[in-house]
């Protein structure tokens, strides 16, 4: 007699849609979607794709509805939307980053990184960003000395040990601050410029681009700070450690990953700014490595004014591309270098 055991399917398992059907599902109403358009007229193709999402959030509730029951309905319409959500941010992104590639790499070469405009005119072809490269390094990095410190030093004084009416006060000029316009950060030091009669300089919008990073800072670091344990704080002052140096060596060391991707963040965030640039440094053809004296380039203001004298040109609206391009790549570098040194500083964890 066998002892073999016959394993009779459960019946407490409902019918289930297979995996290929969300696919299913997409394809299917993207060809609704434009068989709609072309039947309306419909010229734009964002008015196709809104067609098929529409189509595939209520295709997907109604298909599992019919199949696998409304509770499982709506876990699939909340899948749907996630999923919609997703693509309606990834799409104007990458079809950015594709129109600046491809409209960037026609005059972008060694050559074009290396000279400046110098005396070439916008309208004809030739000339370079290393004026504006150099610029932007010298206003970035100076603004990064002076904001990134402070930032770190404000959070820290928020977070262990800030109280009372003090720390309200600068919780609340943080927030403030943090959605300023840069316009009026250029303003203020524009205004300070006049008042002590000083000629644009690049150090100028250094101190602006500083007081629109400080904020930034000091959020993200408070943040950080905040998810360190408190067990790790209380360990080291129990051990008889100082505070300073338990903060010093505890707490910034746990923390360092996520206060450097918060700084290299707020450096992306005023690298592409360009009011206060165009206020307080006003722009140079020529290189200028003093940003202590005498007006500088930039490349956010180097794009504005060639996008800006492009007009018949088609020299000048390349090169405002390409710059572009470069200011993009400028900032993915940041940020891999950010995710590098959170890597390399992060804490070690054993098992």
């Amino acid at each position: 007699m066998s002892n073999a055991v016959i394993k009779r399917p459960s019946t407490l398992q409902g019918a289930r849609l297979p995996k290929w059907s969300p696919y299913a599902i997409a394809a299917g109403s993207a060809a609704v979607a434009i068989g709609v358009g072309l039947a309306a007229g419909l010229d734009s193709r964002i008015q196709w794709g809104l067609i098929a999402a529409i189509l595939f959030v209520g295709g997907s509730y109604v298909i599992a509805a019919r199949v696998e029951g409304t509770r499982q309905a709506k876990d699939r319409l909340a899948t749907s939307l996630v999923w919609v959500a997703f693509l309606l941010a990834v799409i104007p992104l990458v079809s950015l980053v594709w129109v600046t590639v491809a409209r960037g790499v026609k005059v972008l070469d060694v050559y074009f990184l290396t000279h400046s405009m110098g005396v070439v005119a916008d309208t004809e072809p030739g000339g370079g960003i290393y004026a504006a490269i150099l610029g932007s390094l010298e206003q970035v990095g100076l603004a990064t000395l002076i904001g990134a410190p402070i930032g770190v030093l404000t959070a820290i004084y928020l977070v262990e040990y800030g109280r009372g009416n003090l720390s309200r006060a600068i919780t609340f000029f943080v927030d403030v601050m943090t959605g300023i316009p840069s316009i009026v950060a250029g303003l203020f030091i524009l205004s300070l410029m006049l008042m002590l009669d000083l000629e644009p300089f690049g150090f100028a919008g250094s101190l602006a681009l500083a007081i629109l990073m400080m904020p930034v800072v000091v959020r993200s670091t408070e943040e950080m700070l905040k998810l360190v344990p408190n067990e790790l704080r209380e360990a080291s002052l129990a051990l008889g450690i100082p505070k300073w140096r338990t903060i010093l060596k505890v707490v910034l060391p746990t923390s360092i990953g996520g206060i450097t991707t918060g700084i290299m963040l707020a450096i992306a965030r005023i690298a592409g700014e360009t009011a206060p640039v165009l206020l307080l440094v006003w722009g140079n053809p020529f290189i200028n490595s003093n940003p202590f004296e005498g007006a500088q380039a930039s490349l956010p203001l180097y794009i504005y004014q060639q996008y800006a004298n492009s007009a018949g040109s088609g020299a000048a609206y390349d090169r405002a591309w390409a710059a572009s391009l470069t200011l993009i790549a400028f900032v993915m570098i940041l940020n891999l270098g950010a995710r590098g040194i959170a890597r390399w500083k992060a804490p070690k964890t054993g098992r």
